[in-house]
């Protein structure tokens, strides 16, 4: 079947480790000027998602898988949703969702490929979807740090079809080119595109046709057959959450103690957090020492204040993140003097 004349649903694939910048990607592909509707995707690490919070988009184009990493439960959940999808695209009853394509962002701790499996092996995806790209993030500050620890950074890598170097204007050209070069060694196929907050004209990463089935059988010779994933179990997800506001400094003081003594641990943090006497939210996201942060929308009325905060990372010690956090938070009679 010729790509142009193929009718099928088209699949992107949004990789990459931990902090890389999906979130933002995702962001800049739903507010972008394409004309195209897309139907998400949101894989988190965790009991407690918080990107679908941090996307900005149609509340229904966002549907968030938060039971665990995309890779272990592809069979279930990720054909169970694509299905419901294509329900509601071709239902003659109620709403129809006429979608264009769909976007999957894994989580930062996803090996990308049993995802692709999923819509080559299940034969009604198959019929239904197409893959069109694997694209990767890479994190120009920390690739190397990543990459050295981790399988799941060297699989996004090995499997993409396109790479984007985020975050390229950190670091010195010389940094710049010494990591180029690791990538194509890692991966001689996929096209590499320098981006700053991952933005790109995206002609370089939607309707690409870059899917390349026999790369990624050269990687994983098995990839159509069964495959079961487990993640080192030194990495983990804490969960920080509470309803009562938190006092402003106490949290900043909190935060800089734990990015002081846990930094290189801590692979990737994000929250919402609900301060004192403030009515925006304030929301926050890092990667190891790089910290971003800055009020965001006014809490709505409907909405329900709290603070959620998420941290992905390696031998974390829960007790003392959820000792130093329930000390910032603003009791009651403290909050009305």
């Amino acid at each position: 079947m010729n790509e142009i004349d193929d009718p099928r649903i088209p699949v992107t694939i949004v990789t990459g480790f931990l902090g890389a910048g999906k979130t933002t990607l995702l962001n800049h592909l739903l507010t972008s000027d394409h004309g195209q509707k897309i139907a998400v995707i949101v894989n988190e690490f965790g009991e407690i998602g918080i990107d679908h919070e941090l996307i900005v988009g149609a509340d229904d184009e966002i549907i968030e898988m938060n039971n665990g990493c995309i890779c272990c439960t592809v069979r279930g959940d990720l054909v169970r949703i694509a299905l419901q999808l294509l329900d509601r695209k071709f239902s003659m009853k109620g709403q129809a969702y006429n979608f264009d394509r769909i976007v999957i962002e894994t989580t930062g701790l996803a090996d990308p490929g049993p995802v692709i499996q999923t819509f080559l092996a299940e034969e009604l995806l198959a019929q239904f979807f197409k893959m069109d790209a694997v694209v990767t993030l890479v994190d120009a500050c920390h690739a190397h740090l990543h990459l050295n620890q981790g399988p799941e950074a060297q699989a996004q890598v090995a499997f993409a079809d396109i790479l984007l170097l985020n975050k390229s204007d950190l670091v010195t050209v010389e940094e710049r080119t010494a990591l180029e070069a690791r990538l194509r060694h890692m991966n001689v196929s996929a096209p590499i595109y320098h981006t700053c907050q991952s933005t790109l004209d995206v002609r370089y990463v939607l309707d690409v046709n870059a899917f390349d089935l026999n790369h990624k059988l050269e990687i994983r010779p098995n990839l159509l057959h069964a495959h079961h994933h487990h993640h080192e179990d030194h990495v983990h997800s804490i969960i920080l959450q509470d309803e009562r506001p938190v006092q402003l400094q106490k949290i900043n003081r909190f935060m800089d103690e734990w990015l002081v003594n846990h930094a290189e641990d801590t692979y990737r943090y994000k929250g919402i957090i609900h301060v004192d006497q403030v009515d925006r939210r304030v929301v926050f996201q890092g990667v190891h020492m790089m910290l971003g942060i800055n009020t965001d929308l006014n809490w709505r009325d409907d909405e329900q204040r709290l603070t959620r905060i998420v941290i992905i990372g390696k031998n974390l010690d829960e007790a003392w993140f959820q000792q130093r956090f329930a000390e910032c938070i603003v009791e009651s009679t403290e909050s009305t003097l």
